[in-house]
């Protein structure tokens, strides 16, 4: 292996980020979907198949979180996501992923939000 490639394996990232179409084939092939925002923002409106995980949460709930599935990390905007992924990655057992955007690009890409009325 040469310099270079053990320089990019060493800061590789262990997750994967992608869009809202690569999320959503993800998640009809079988992906988890795991919203790390706060209950209130997940009750603002989030996607139908997730499932909340706040971003303080996910090392501790790492153990409940299907790790043999692909997971797709969802926050607002992508930042937090990444973040999880991160932190998730190192215990998955299948491919991690952030969403891009977050859920502001899952509604832009016309994507269904479930959205409960309570703040």
């Amino acid at each position: 292996m040469s310099l270079l490639e053990k320089i990019k394996a060493r800061f590789a990232k262990p997750y994967e980020t992608v869009d809202v179409r690569r999320a959503r084939e993800l998640l009809d092939a079988g992906a988890v979907l795991v919203d790390v925002r706060s209950a209130a923002e997940y009750r603002s409106g989030h996607a139908p198949v997730a499932q909340l995980c706040e971003l303080s949460q996910v090392p501790a709930r790492a153990a409940r979180i299907v790790r043999n599935r692909p997971v797709v990390f969802v926050c607002h905007s992508g930042m937090r996501s990444a973040s999880a992924a991160r932190m998730f990655a190192p215990e998955a057992q299948a491919p991690v992923a952030s969403l891009r955007g977050g859920m502001i690009a899952w509604e832009r890409a016309g994507e269904r939000v479930v959205r409960s009325g309570r703040r």
